[in-house]
């Protein structure tokens, strides 16, 4: 599962990607949650645009009011459930980050760490929208976050965008055997806990000592 995030700089970072922005600026967010718009690019007859949507999908069949927004799409069933299927097909979407996080769970006691890519590049996640909503796309951990958590976002090289948002052929096997980016991480403050806590000291390492 993804849960939390952080995003700087979105317009800065996609540029050289993007044809244009729509109302995003180079803001800062170091605890993006869902329910929050958030940059995202899509693909237009035009060209790929940075724009912003809200992080969780209600399927259009959702009927109580109460329906929890569905966050995070399992890559290996996205074909076969009935919220992702058509949207994997046709409205697909990256998300750009700098980093993710994800809590380490040890009885009741859950540890944050803070993940990156290990060539410390921009990430761009997988994703699916409908509407003015998106969901990321999660993929089995690799080894050396297993022992953190058992899922990870399907990130992009950025060679890797145009692909994944321009086929109209199935997607998937594209995305699992993709050449996979590695990431790294570390310890950080439960701070980052709350939602409304949001600034760059939610990123430094803990001191273990």
């Amino acid at each position: 599962m993804c849960g939390r995030y952080v995003v700087t700089n979105p317009v800065n970072k996609t540029k050289k990607i993007v044809k244009t922005s729509i109302k995003v600026e180079n803001d800062v967010n170091y605890n993006a949650h869902p329910s929050q718009e958030l940059p995202i690019i899509k693909k237009y007859s035009n060209g790929f645009t940075l724009e912003k949507a809200k992080w969780g999908i209600i399927p259009s069949w959702a009927k109580k009011k109460d329906f929890k927004a569905l966050i995070n799409a399992r890559l290996e069933t996205i074909n076969e459930k009935v919220s992702f299927k058509n949207l994997i097909k046709k409205t697909r979407c990256v998300s750009v980050m700098d980093g993710f996080y994800e809590w380490k769970r040890e009885g009741t006691i859950k540890t944050p760490h803070y993940f990156t890519r290990d060539d410390k590049a921009t990430m761009y996640v997988a994703g699916i929208f409908s509407n003015d909503e998106f969901c990321l796309i999660t993929e089995e951990a690799q080894d050396n976050i297993k022992q953190i958590h058992h899922r990870q976002p399907v990130s992009l090289h950025e060679q890797d965008i145009e692909k994944y948002l321009e086929s109209n052929e199935d997607i998937t096997p594209f995305l699992i055997k993709r050449n996979k980016p590695n990431f790294e991480f570390y310890e950080i403050s439960k701070d980052v806990n709350k939602p409304q806590n949001n600034n760059s000291n939610l990123i430094e390492k803990v001191n273990l000592i």
